[in-house]
């Protein structure tokens, strides 16, 4: 037996340096992280238990067949954060340069399937250089089984992506499936062809981190959920993260003891917004006031600013926040900050977290620009999933609440379980402005002193329908609150839904305004 030991330690030692002691250095250079130091940053101290770390790949040709590394370049396993069970990929760039074979796709499909049939969040470190060339088609094949693995996991458990080098071609779209994307500055880059590619077929010349790096991601496409300066913050955020979700979607985001008082008042709130409608305000300031301790975790911070999404806690328990932000572009809601509701509150609605949205928005973004490239369907597709969602909803409306827009971000009317308003808010088809030159155009063209009539008007309009109250007479807002109590009034809130059920009807799927 003690030979056969010390024969079994003698792989593990060399599985552990599967790449070499050349190549690992060359990594650490880097100021990388190796595939398995990532892991035992990330995981619980000593949780980690790894699996099939003596794979090896079957592969013939191109000289193959003299090179068969342990591991096959991909670490598999399962262990704990903050005492709760994942299961963790860790592609090893110094094997093959993290290029995915049959054998390395065949430990994330069992890691995947394990995680699924357990119930527990997928975490894939990402640092490959995608297909294995020498492997063909059978990679490519390799691929097609993560792909649908992704699909049917998602809205079951939480996957995540964490985006450590590069991760180009088909390589790109398991993490696109994924629910977030982390990418850290400098160091990650995503991208369907690389900067040569994109000069021999366009013409056009771009750099590496322009075509694809972390903040490209993060401000331009939207891809990227989060960005951070190094590898050991970006670890850091994604155990944050999993704090906010519950391990699948039958169970609730675990509750966290918390000295913030739930009968506090947000004094500070009775003062936030300036004396004209037309001057903006943090609406971020709205919510670090109302949540625990102030602790707002943005998602998406950088891309479609005018609206802002996160999470938060209640009295303890976790919930999603949407809110215009008037910062930006007055919190008007366009393609891209649709498309960014929409996402973060499907996936609330997936994992049982409950919605809360602040509202102050003048509308839809007008323009040839915005109608040409769809704003009707991408602005739907907000509508659908709060329309969709049937986790607890409450809607907090701070001011401007006007036209479709106001009906698209949580109303009652779209199946918010509750609507409550500040005095300051203006519920409307539009703004008093817009609406005296269009319900007295006549009028005023045939007025002696066209000037002062309209602003007798506006003043007049603004009087009559720019307050919460004839909502409120009409059910349509369930009461006008002092800003103060906004979050007293939440955590009653949440507390009386958290026993809430829907029955919805029987059928495969919805068909979402793609």
């Amino acid at each position: 037996m003690a030979e056969r030991l010390k024969d079994l330690e003698s792989r593990r030692d060399e599985a552990r340096v599967a790449g070499g002691e050349r190549s690992i250095k060359r990594h650490h250079d880097k100021g990388k992280m190796t595939a398995r130091e990532r892991i035992e940053y990330f995981l619980d101290d000593g949780s980690f238990q790894e699996l099939d770390m003596l794979a090896r790949h079957r592969a013939h040709g191109m000289g193959l067949e003299e090179n068969r590394p342990y591991t096959d370049g991909v670490i598999t396993g399962y262990g704990t954060v903050d005492g709760r069970k994942v299961c963790v990929f860790s592609q090893d760039f110094t094997v093959f340069g993290g290029a995915l074979g049959e054998v390395f796709a065949e430990k994330i499909h069992k890691i995947m399937d394990l995680a699924m049939s357990i119930g527990v969040p997928m975490i894939g470190l990402n640092d490959g250089a995608g297909a294995r060339i020498q492997e063909g088609v059978v990679s490519l094949d390799s691929y097609g089984g993560i792909f649908l693995r992704n699909a049917r996991s998602s809205g079951v458990i939480p996957q995540v992506s964490v985006i450590l080098g590069p991760c180009a071609g088909g390589a790109v779209y398991s993490p696109a499936m994924t629910d977030f994307i982390f990418m850290v500055r400098e160091t990650s880059h995503m991208f369907i062809t690389g900067p040569d590619v994109v000069k021999t077929v366009t013409g056009e010349e771009v750099t590496l981190e322009q075509l694809g790096g972390a903040m490209t991601h993060a401000t331009k496409s939207g891809v990227a959920n989060f960005v951070t300066a190094d590898e050991t913050s970006c670890l850091d955020e994604v155990r944050y993260l999993l704090s906010f979700l519950p391990s699948n979607n039958l169970e609730i985001a675990p509750r966290v003891d918390t000295d913030d008082d739930p009968e506090r008042l947000c004094e500070e709130l009775r003062d936030v917004l300036p004396s004209s409608s037309n001057q903006p305000y943090d609406m971020k300031k709205v919510i670090t006031s109302v949540v625990d301790d102030g602790d707002y975790f943005e998602v998406s911070a950088n891309y479609a600013q005018q609206i802002t999404c996160g999470y938060a806690r209640i009295d303890g328990h976790a919930v999603g926040i949407v809110g215009n932000q008037p910062m930006i572009l007055a919190g008007v809601l366009d393609i891209e900050s649709s498309e960014k509701a929409a996402r973060f509150v499907r996936t609330c609605d997936a994992f049982n977290v409950p919605l809360i949205s602040f509202v102050d928005v003048p509308g839809f973004m007008p323009g040839t620009e915005q109608e040409y490239n769809g704003i009707i369907r991408h602005g739907a597709k907000l509508l659908y999933a709060f329309c969709e969602a049937t986790v607890p909803r409450i809607q907090i409306i701070t001011r401007k609440a006007y036209g479709g827009a106001y009906v698209v971000m949580n109303s009652k009317s779209i199946g918010a379980d509750l609507a409550f308003a500040w005095p300051t808010a203006e519920l409307a088809v539009m703004g008093s402005s817009g609406a005296v030159e269009i319900v007295y155009r006549r009028e005023l063209s045939l007025a002696a002193d066209p000037v002062a009539r309209r602003a007798e008007l506006v003043e007049e309009y603004q009087e009559r329908y720019a307050n919460p109250y004839i909502a409120a007479e009409r059910g349509i807002i369930d009461d006008v609150i002092d800003p103060a109590e906004t979050r007293r009034v939440l955590v009653r809130s949440l507390e009386m839904l958290r026993s809430k059920r829907e029955d919805l009807p029987k059928r495969k799927h919805g068909n979402v305004p793609l």
